[in-house]
């Protein structure tokens, strides 16, 4: 029998809500996303520690059946609370749960969130719930952007069947607990049934592979290491696929590409090529591929692409740039493509390390995009990789934080992009000293390694690491919209020089250098100072350069 939900959590969850509708006016957040974004009691008690998930697609009837074994840790008495909050997406059903093999168990739900009624259990333990569903699955619109499960055909007119799903969450297709601060320890397993015309992948390595003599095959796929729940995902389709191993830092690396039949001819040159640049420049500036356990797959999909872990998917047409377009509009972004370098880099900024909350999304993507610049920089150098950045600039709207409300799955401004990039370009041209700068980025992969965090983890390290107090640089760029203003005049040898429109305390060194010239360092607060200029120093103080290097807006106000 199907219980109510109390109306005590109701009314405090629509209170959460209106609070941070009042800090965010821009949107109101619903009962719904205070579910779906909130580490609750529900959520807490137990701990991710595998996923065994089967499914079987029904592309004719564009719906799904299929099961999630969940593995988890009781972390907490659970004996005032015997219920656990599961996600789903609304119009999928579960049918059934089966608690550890035996009894099935009692469940209601409200919307998308179901809740489990299990017993009473002992911290530490050990158990599983075995959630069985179906249904008819939301289907994407504009994939990746508007996600969802992805029926749709290749250019031959045959079955093509895949998912994206970052944002709108995993819970879209499948059961699972729909937080980002939870993956599955221990990793997670992938058994898709499809007509035997088909090949499906998964992430990971193949477990096997099974023929049914009904018309169908069954595929397993398996990685050892923690997962995002998004970045669990099937590709079916007609793949063909060829392998290689990769000389990386940590050894031999298993690299398979899935492409379809008729794309086998140019992606066997093209995508190898690429590939190897792009491992040769993360690497070398992030630290070895997090994953060598469960190998690197790239695979071709039916949208532009996504960062699914040990399994990212390819749709950039086999054109560099960004299907054929530059990002950076100076002609850098048409030397390689943007997917296989841009995706590839989230291997180690979002899926290596991934933020707790969807609030702190900049982390996955200002790093990623970042990663851009580095891997110009690694190939065409060091200038090229300037101009990169300053280009990129361009895409920048100020429109919104990039730090959203937390608790309730918000996503923040599209700025988290190309301003995160801006941003660690400014903080590394500040150092001065890549060799410090590079070891930053690695020790970031290396402390959090396979660990999810929080913003202030991420920006305590880099201050911590850089021997200098960057916090008022990440509030200034990532809590408010303000491009702060650089103001400087030059009088009798001197430069005086302040900051405007910034947030209180905002202090941004600026290494100022040319060459022939000797370099200086200064650090502007919002009072004017000034300092001695040597021989040829003024020549440093030249907006249009200023403005290259940081982003800042400088006006020589005299």
């Amino acid at each position: 029998m199907r219980k109510l939900i109390p109306i005590t959590l109701i009314i405090n969850l629509i209170l959460f809500s209106t609070i941070l509708f009042a800090q965010s006016p821009k949107k109101v957040y619903t009962l719904a996303d205070t579910l779906r974004g909130s580490l609750n009691a529900e959520r807490t008690w137990w701990d991710v520690q595998r996923y065994e998930l089967s499914v079987k697609p029904d592309y004719n009837d564009k719906s799904i059946t299929g099961s999630n074994k969940i593995v988890y840790k009781v972390m907490r008495s659970n004996n005032g609370n015997t219920r656990m909050q599961i996600d789903l997406q609304e119009p999928l059903i579960i049918d059934s749960v089966v608690y550890n093999g035996g009894n099935k168990l009692k469940f209601e739900h409200v919307g998308s969130v179901w809740y489990v009624h299990v017993p009473a259990q002992k911290i530490s333990a050990l158990n599983n719930v075995h959630i069985f569903y179906h249904g008819k699955v939301h289907q994407a619109k504009r994939a990746p952007w508007d996600g969802g499960f992805i029926f749709t055909t290749d250019s031959l007119s045959r079955p093509w069947m895949t998912v994206a799903c970052q944002g709108l969450g995993a819970s879209v297709w499948y059961p699972n607990k729909d937080h980002q601060s939870d993956e599955p320890d221990l990793g997670a397993s992938l058994t898709m049934t499809v007509p035997d015309t088909l090949v499906a992948v998964g992430n990971g390595r193949m477990v096997f592979k099974k023929d049914n003599h009904d018309g169908t095959t069954t595929y397993q796929y398996n990685v050892k290491n923690p997962i995002s729940n998004y970045c669990i995902i099937p590709y079916i389709g007609k793949y063909v696929n060829f392998k290689e191993k990769y000389a990386g830092e940590k050894g031999a690396l298993d690299v398979n590409y899935w492409v379809l039949d008729y794309n086998y001819p140019k992606a066997k040159t093209y995508m190898p090529d690429q590939v190897h640049k792009m491992m040769k420049s993360m690497e070398y500036w992030f630290g070895p591929y997090p994953f060598y356990e469960d190998g690197y797959q790239l695979i071709d999909a039916s949208h532009t692409g996504m960062e699914h872990q040990s399994a990212v998917s390819y749709g950039n047409g086999y054109k560099f740039g960004y299907r054929g377009r530059d990002m950076s509009g100076n002609g850098w972004g048409l030397k390689w493509d943007f997917i296989i370098i841009h995706e590839s880099g989230h291997e180690w900024f979002g899926n290596n390390i991934t933020t707790n909350d969807l609030a702190d999304m900049w982390v996955h993507e200002g790093f990623t995009n970042y990663s851009e610049t580095l891997f110009v920089d690694y190939i065409f150098g060091n200038k090229a990789g300037n101009e990169y950045n300053f280009g990129i600039r361009k895409g920048i709207k100020n429109d919104s934080p990039i730090i959203p409300p937390y608790g309730v799955n918000a996503q923040g401004s599209g700025d988290m992009y190309p301003k995160g990039g801006n941003m660690l370009h400014a903080i590394r041209h500040s150092l001065n000293n890549d060799v410090l700068f590079r070891s930053i980025l690695r020790g970031l992969n290396q402390t959090f390694y396979h660990k999810t965090v929080s913003t202030a983890q991420i920006e305590n390290y880099i201050s911590k690491k850089a021997g200098y107090n960057f916090s008022k640089v990440f509030d200034q760029y990532l809590r408010t919209v303000q491009v702060p203003i650089f103001e400087y005049y030059l009088k009798d040898g001197k430069a005086f020089y302040r900051y405007s429109n910034c947030v209180k305390g905002f202090n941004l060194p600026l290494t100022l250098k040319k060459v022939g010239i000797k370099t200086l360092k200064i650090i502007p607060s919002l009072n004017w100072q000034q300092v001695a200029l040597g021989k040829g120093q003024d020549a440093l103080f030249t907006t249009s350069d200023i403005e290259f290097m940081y982003y800042l807006q400088v006006k020589n106000t005299k």
